[in-house]
């Protein structure tokens, strides 16, 4: 067990922190109870010298200097990873840690997709990448290998969207690489499952709840559109989501009555929104009630469960400054930061707003892509992006089925070649609530 580092892919946010203390906190008393040395456990969130810790691959190079000579393996997890650490020790043991190893729970697209930069498009099941959620570990000649190949060859995109595919593609460099080898027992099943006793891990959570979801009237939300979308768009969000939501606003180029539409007085652009987006902040900040904590910006064709994501928002203090979402990163190899992609919707706490509208950080222009500038902003204001993986950029076809099973989601995002009503009852109204009393009740998703 002392060969074995344990990296906890945590985050700064106070329910994060503490969530990922706790995993660390049951991961050593697991050890004493083994009468075993304490193995090395390591926060992410607290390796701050790199704005992109959580990226992983930028930590290479310190693991490499300080475990590369008397470890053998690095073991990765999510902070609701649950680990057997008996069983971990064993399945590892399997394995000849002085070669190159990639171990993990194998997801795969089944079609081509654009969070992947359509890769693999002739047959995109042939490349498997890991589960974060169910652990992955990494071997530590590996992990040597990759820091010396950091040094000479940095990683090549500016953008880091699908961290766990990117990171077994870096791995894979070409076919060169180690490719992921499948651990069964590496587990995304609940604890409770009838299988838990043969995996290795499991995980604990689908949708977070903190005590009583934050009421209705607590959250506002503003929907971005334009006057070409008035006619096909709106009428989604009125057969879908709009009816979970107390208070909800569409922002548009145009007032139109019958939506109702506000007009900013800021024209649409086809590129970014950033004017547009900073409008809504400052009508936020000094148009609605100073009792409401929390705000949605979500786009016209943003498909969202307002009533999952008011649980949510019980795990969070509306006193601490919150940007939530699904979060990407931008240039982080280089001094870039981190933001939260807009199409998924971006949350904030009234805090936030307030702090980041006293700041002087502003669009560059105003078709600026506002989701990018916000995280530079929060950035230079020291405020951490939080991340939710129950948010969604993409439809739900665009993810691993396997990878989806394990969340109760929040959003998801895009009409494209989809029925965006069947996508909304199917994978988001309130009665496919799957959580009943702790299990997983499944329902019919269809190939959506």
């Amino acid at each position: 067990l002392k060969e074995i580092v344990f990296v906890i892919q945590s985050q700064s946010n106070s329910f994060h922190s503490k969530r990922a203390e706790d995993l660390k906190k049951d991961i050593l008393k697991q050890a004493a109870d083994l009468g075993k040395e304490f193995p090395a456990v390591l926060l992410t969130h607290q390796m701050d010298r790199h704005e992109g810790a959580w990226t992983i691959l930028p930590l290479m190079k310190d693991f490499s200097v300080t475990y590369g000579r008397n470890f053998s393996w690095i073991f990765f997890c999510e902070e609701d990873t649950r680990i057997q650490v008996v069983k971990l020790l064993e399945i590892l043991g399997r394995f000849d840690w002085s070669k190159e190893w990639f171990l993990g729970k194998a997801l795969y697209d089944e079609e081509s997709t654009i969070i992947h930069h359509y890769a693999f498009a002739e047959n995109p099941t042939v490349f498997k990448f890991p589960d974060f959620a169910a652990g992955w570990a990494l071997s530590i000649p590996l992990v040597n290998k990759l820091a010396k190949k950091l040094k000479s060859e940095p990683l090549k995109s500016d953008f880091t969207i699908d961290l766990k595919h990117e990171i077994a593609l870096y791995i894979w460099q070409k076919g060169e690489g180690p490719h992921l080898t499948p651990v069964p027992e590496f587990c995304t099943d609940d604890v409770n499952s009838y299988k838990a006793d043969y995996c290795a891990t499991t995980f604990s959570n689908f949708l977070p709840l903190c005590g009583e979801p934050v009421k209705k009237e607590d959250v506002f939300v503003a929907v971005k559109t334009c006057r070409k979308f008035h006619g096909d768009r709106i009428p989604v969000v009125k057969q879908t989501w709009e009816r979970e939501a107390a208070l909800i606003e569409y922002y548009s180029d145009y007032a139109d009555i019958s939506i109702p539409t506000v007009d900013l007085g800021i024209p649409n652009t086809d590129r970014g929104h950033c004017g547009k987006t900073f409008a809504i902040l400052e009508r936020f900040l000094n148009h609605t009630s100073p009792r409401t904590p929390w705000l949605v910006i979500v786009d016209d064709d943003t498909l969202i469960s307002i009533f999952r994501l008011r649980k949510l928002l019980s795990c969070y203090d509306p006193n601490e400054s919150v940007f939530l979402g699904e979060r990407y990163g931008y240039g982080l190899g280089t001094g870039g930061y981190s933001y939260i992609t807009g199409g998924g919707g971006m949350v904030f706490s009234r805090v936030a707003v307030q702090k980041l509208l006293a700041s002087k950080c502003r669009c560059y222009s105003m078709d600026a892509p506002d989701d990018m500038v916000l995280g530079m902003c929060f950035s230079g204001l020291g405020i951490p992006i939080t991340h939710s993986p129950l948010f969604h950029q993409a439809r739900p076809m665009d993810y691993p089925k396997d990878y989806l099973a394990h969340q109760i989601p929040i959003s998801f995002h895009k009409h494209w070649n989809i029925d965006p009503v069947k996508v909304y009852f199917t994978w988001l109204a309130p009665n496919t609530e799957e959580s009943h009393k702790g299990k997983k009740v499944g329902y019919n998703r269809e190939d959506l």
